[in-house]
C-alpha cells in the first residue's frame, strides 16, 4: 500500500511503480535495515540503496549478503561518487557481485575513467544523467560518447538534473529522445539553488509532468521526500 503522504501528489501517486532512494535518509546512515523499513513505509514496490560516498559500501554489501527477506519488486544501488579511495577495477568487481541481487546500479558517468572495468555488470550499471554543475555527463551529446563505450548500460533519467541544464526543458526532451529505449529509472524531485534534491515542487510537477508521462513504464525514484502539505 502507498503511503497516504504521496496522495497529496496526484502525479506520484498515479504511478506504479513508484518508490524512494534511500540517500535523503541522512538520520539513519549506515543503519541499512532502518533505511530499508522507512522505505517499505512509503512503497513496497520499488527503491534505491543509496551507497554515494564510498565509506557506505561495505555495510551494503554485508547487508545484501545476508539475503534478507525484501518486499520490492524493483531493487536498484546508486553506487560511490564521494570519498573514492580504492581503484576503479576493484569498485567496478565489488558492484558487479552486489549486481546479482539487484536489478540494477546506478553510476555517475563524469565518475568513471575507465570504461573497461564497468563492462562486467552489462546490463545491470544504469548511467545517470547529471547536472548543471558537472563537467560531463549532463546532455545527450555527452551521455552519447559513454554509451558507445558501454553499450550494454542503462540510463537513469534525473529529470531535476536535465531541469537544472535548461528551464525550457529541451535538453531533458532531448534526453529522452535519444536513450528512452534504455531507459531503467527515473529520479524525480526538485533541486535548491545550492543542488540539492528537495521535495518536487508543485510549480515542477507542472512543468515535468510531459515528460514523466513518457516514463510511465518504468519505476519512479523519489529523492527527496514527499512534499508536506
Amino acid at each position: 500500500m502507498i503511503s497516504p503522504v504521496l496522495a497529496e501528489s496526484p502525479v506520484l501517486l498515479s504511478h506504479h511503480p513508484l518508490g524512494v532512494s534511500t540517500g535523503y535518509m541522512d538520520d539513519l546512515r549506515g543503519e541499512w535495515e532502518g533505511q530499508i523499513e522507512r522505505a517499505r513505509a512509503f512503497s513496497p514496490f520499488a527503491v534505491e540503496l543509496s551507497a554515494l560516498a564510498e565509506d557506505e559500501l561495505p555495510g551494503l554489501e554485508r547487508y545484501l549478503q545476508s539475503a534478507p527477506a525484501l518486499p520490492f519488486r524493483y531493487l536498484s544501488v546508486h553506487g560511490p561518487s564521494k570519498g573514492r579511495v580504492i581503484s576503479e577495477a576493484e569498485l567496478a568487481g565489488r558492484l558487479a557481485r552486489l549486481s546479482v541481487s539487484v536489478q540494477a546500479i546506478v553510476m555517475h558517468p563524469d565518475t568513471i575513467r575507465d570504461p573497461e572495468p564497468w563492462r562486467a555488470l552489462g546490463r545491470k550499471l544504469v548511467l545517470e544523467n547529471m547536472d548543471a554543475r558537472k563537467r560531463d555527463g549532463r546532455s545527450a551529446e555527452e551521455l552519447e560518447r559513454w554509451f558507445a563505450q558501454l553499450p550494454h548500460a542503462g540510463f537513469c533519467f534525473d529529470i531535476a538534473h536535465a531541469c537544472s541544464l535548461d528551464e525550457t526543458m529541451l535538453a531533458a526532451t532531448e534526453l529522452l529522445d535519444a536513450f528512452r529505449t534504455r531507459l531503467r529509472h527515473v529520479h524525480v524531485s526538485s533541486l535548491s539553488h545550492d543542488g540539492h534534491h528537495v521535495a518536487l515542487s508543485e510549480e515542477h510537477e507542472e512543468l515535468f509532468v510531459p515528460l514523466l508521462q513518457r516514463c510511465l513504464d518504468v519505476p519512479w525514484i523519489l529523492e527527496a521526500p514527499p512534499r508536506e502539505t
